[in-house]
């Protein structure tokens, strides 16, 4: 990106909310992902981020600012849309780090399209895969590791809420992520577990978007 994102928060001071913690956060390489990540540290967290094997160099530079917060980062290269790294995902952070105690599903792939024909299976599936599926994998695997007091967090969009004429299959996707973390709340939380889904403005809302494009967006 031309202008770099902003994501240490200078003027944010920590409190210990999370001291003792660890968060499993997917995406955690850049963008949003990196903001919890670093920001989840300053409140104590140990932290464990997910990202494409191919996105290193922004995993390292997160790994070096949870570090500089004075906490542990545990990197995890690897594909969300195999549920098997899903579940090693979980069980690489609980013998890591200790255990597990949030988990943030943030990472997703976007497509933007024109036109209704130009969208295709293939794109459809894969999007689903990382951003849904990969969701459901991440918290069937990590359920046996939460307890009272821990929480499950979605990363969705406005785009799940009224739907997108360029992102059709992103929008849906987030839609999925909306009625599962609802559908799934009142199970976790007869564990004293949490679910919440939070909802920012879509990637790109002020740039102009090419007619076909694929990103993977944190």
């Amino acid at each position: 990106m031309e202008i770099r994102p902003r994501y240490l928060a200078p003027h944010y001071r920590g409190s210990g909310k999370l001291a003792g913690k660890v968060a499993l956060i997917t995406g955690g390489d850049s963008g949003i992902g990196r903001s919890v990540a670093v920001l989840y540290a300053r409140e104590g967290a140990d932290v464990a981020i997910v990202y494409l094997p191919e996105e290193q160099p922004d995993a390292d530079e997160t790994r070096a600012a949870v570090e500089k917060e004075g906490r542990s980062c545990l990197l995890l290269p690897g594909d969300l849309c195999d549920p098997g790294f899903c579940a090693q995902a979980v069980e690489r952070t609980v013998a890591g780090l200790g255990g597990l105690n949030v988990l943030v599903s943030n990472a997703a792939r976007l497509n933007s399209q024109n036109s209704l024909s130009d969208l295709n299976a293939e794109d459809f599936d894969r999007v689903f895969r990382t951003n849904v599926y990969a969701y459901f994998h991440l918290v069937m695997a990590a359920l046996p590791h939460l307890s009272h007091g821990d929480a499950v967090i979605a990363t969705a969009s406005e785009e799940a809420l009224k739907g997108s004429e360029m992102m059709m299959d992103y929008a849906a996707s987030k839609a999925a992520v909306v009625g599962f973390t609802k559908s799934i709340a009142s199970h976790l939380a007869r564990r004293g577990v949490r679910a919440n889904v939070v909802s920012p403005d879509p990637p790109g809302r002020c740039s102009t978007s090419p007619a076909s494009a694929s990103r993977t967006t944190t």
